[in-house]
């Protein structure tokens, strides 16, 4: 029973995995709409970054996030984008490697957390004194 389930998760996980890497390509494509284009980006840069709105070290609310809000986003990309756009977009990615390196995207991804980090650290600051 148990590794019925473990195998259904890891599939799910593989099949999020690679709807990520389509999401990032319609995210990066010229005749995604603009609307579609940022909530792509959105999502794409969430479900890749290791920075999460709630940690994972946090009991159940943990993982809730990322299994919540990240298939959801990916949903709701799959179902604004028009079809000739996802279907390209999934050749695409099924040519990529498992695990696409974009140390561009990765350093501005820090980059946002970083400055968004801060941004509350001068505000927390500032309201405290």
């Amino acid at each position: 029973m148990f590794s019925i389930l473990y195998k259904k998760s890891k599939q799910w996980a593989k099949e999020i995995k690679k709807d990520v890497i389509v999401v990032w390509l319609i995210a990066k494509d010229k005749r995604t709409p603009i609307l579609v284009k940022f909530l792509a980006l959105i999502i794409a840069a969430y479900a890749l970054s290791p920075i999460d709105l709630i940690p994972d070290f946090i009991p159940i609310l943990g993982y809730l996030d990322d299994i919540i809000i990240v298939p959801l986003g990916l949903l709701l990309v799959m179902k604004l984008t028009p079809q000739y756009i996802k279907d390209d977009c999934k050749v695409i990615a099924a040519g990529l490697a498992e695990k696409p390196i974009n140390l561009w995207a990765a350093g501005f991804i820090i980059l946002v957390w970083l400055f968004l980090l801060a941004y509350l650290g001068m505000y927390f600051y500032h309201s405290l004194r």
